[in-house]
């Protein structure tokens, strides 16, 4: 045979061994759920003391011995009773009836797990129900007995407690575990219970009038004395607000005082400030004004006084230099006159005279003609010039002018030559 035909009947032989190693290890293996255990019975084991022919899986996985060991599931999940007690005698010999739910699940931890192996393997759920309620009835018997039908039916908290502390060690011995236990109903076939209700209800009623009419008075009392406490309040509160009115009106007094006397410092001050100010405007304006009448007044002054100095020392000069000219031409003049004789007396004269001849001759001042005849020079020119001469003098000395008085009444032209006028 080749060795690839070799390989392939290897290869088929192992996994056909690990097929069966499969099956049987799934058959074999047990895996247990957090809510369960696993018994594995057959093989022997110590405990503490004591050898037990089983051991116990809770949560996990493990394998189960072929042909010696065998496996059984223990329901580890939480079931409810109900319990109902009727006509168990409390301490005082009352029959009381008593309802209430509880709570129980097989415990999950050694070495309880192990009792109610021990005592529950193979037993169905409905059998551990039966038997943890019996127990706890018998023990809620029990609980009822050593209290009163009052202390049952007030502390219904506590009566639970009680049971739970007395259930315990039987519910532990067999494996169990109470997780809750609550008391629903206490009630009584004789109708003690409600005879304590009525005499604890009418207790209660007096307690609550007397309370309510203690209340009503201490609620009298409290608001006299809140009455007197508001109007004490109050007086000393107006009391209050008057000196704080009073202080307030101090301190506006006060403040106000201390405006008024910043205001007339500020006033003074202003003043004081408006007066120095003017003072130096004023100190400004003295010294402008002295620099304006320097430039105005003195020093044009003062130009004209240097001015006419000059003028007059120059005036004066001339004044001088003419009379010592006209001296020296006096003197000479007199001398040339003492030399000359007779004949400078003459021609003296006639130096004096020349300047009158002209104003004499009227050359010197000017001469208006007022109007211009041109008169003909035929052969009667003369009595032409005699009429104009004559109405000349006439116009001259009434202000008549006889050519235009013809000119009026005869409508014509004056007879004559004619005239122009200029100025």
């Amino acid at each position: 045979m080749n060795p690839v035909g070799i390989a392939g009947v290897l290869l088929f032989a192992g996994i056909i061994v690990f097929a069966l190693l499969s099956a049987v290890v799934r058959r074999l293996l047990y895996v247990a759920t957090p809510n369960e255990a696993l018994v594995f019975s057959g093989r022997w084991r110590t405990i503490g003391e004591r050898e037990v022919g089983y051991r116990i899986l809770r949560g996990g996985r493990s394998l189960r011995m072929p042909l010696i060991e065998q496996v059984t599931r223990i329901d580890l999940s939480m079931f409810t009773l109900d319990l109902m007690v009727q006509n168990a005698y409390s301490k005082g010999g009352i029959p009381l009836n008593v309802v209430g739910v509880a709570n129980v699940k097989i415990s999950g931890d050694e070495p309880l797990l192990n009792n109610a192996a021990e005592r529950f393997l193979g037993k169905q759920p409905q059998e551990i129900m039966r038997i943890a309620k019996e127990t706890l009835e018998g023990n809620l018997r029990g609980v009822l007995a050593q209290l009163t039908p009052e202390q049952v039916n007030e502390d219904k908290t506590r009566f639970a407690q009680t049971l739970i502390e007395e259930a315990e060690h039987d519910m532990s011995r067999m494996g169990l575990v109470l997780d809750t236990l609550k008391i629903q109903n206490v009630s009584d076939d004789a109708g003690y219970l409600n005879s304590i209700g009525r005499i604890r209800g009418a207790v209660v009623r007096q307690q609550a009038a007397i309370a309510e009419a203690q209340m009503q008075a201490d609620a009298a009392v409290q608001k006299a004395d809140n009455l007197k406490n508001a109007e004490i309040a109050k007086i000393d509160a107006d009391l209050e607000i008057a000196r704080q009115q009073y202080a307030k009106r101090i301190a506006d007094a006060q403040t106000k005082r201390t405006a008024m006397i910043a205001e007339s410092q500020g006033q003074v001050a202003a003043e004081i400030a408006k007066v120095k100010a003017e003072i130096e405007r004023q100190k400004a304006r003295v010294l402008q004004v002295q620099r304006k009448l320097d430039a105005e007044v003195v020093q044009p002054a003062e130009a004209g006084r240097k001015a006419a100095e000059e003028n007059a020392r120059g005036n004066a000069a001339r004044i001088a230099e003419q009379g010592r000219a006209q001296a020296a031409s006096l003197h000479a003049l007199i001398e040339q006159y003492g030399r000359s004789g007779s004949s400078a007396r003459d021609v003296l004269v006639v130096q004096k005279l020349m300047p009158l001849v002209q104003l004499i001759a009227g050359s010197q001042q000017k001469v208006a003609i007022r109007k211009v005849t041109v008169l003909p020079t035929e052969k009667d020119a003369d009595m032409a010039r005699k009429a104009i001469s004559t109405n000349e003098q006439l116009r001259a000395a009434t202000g008549i002018d006889l050519g235009q008085v013809v000119k009026r009444l005869g409508g014509g032209s004056t007879p004559g030559a004619g005239s122009s006028g200029g100025s």
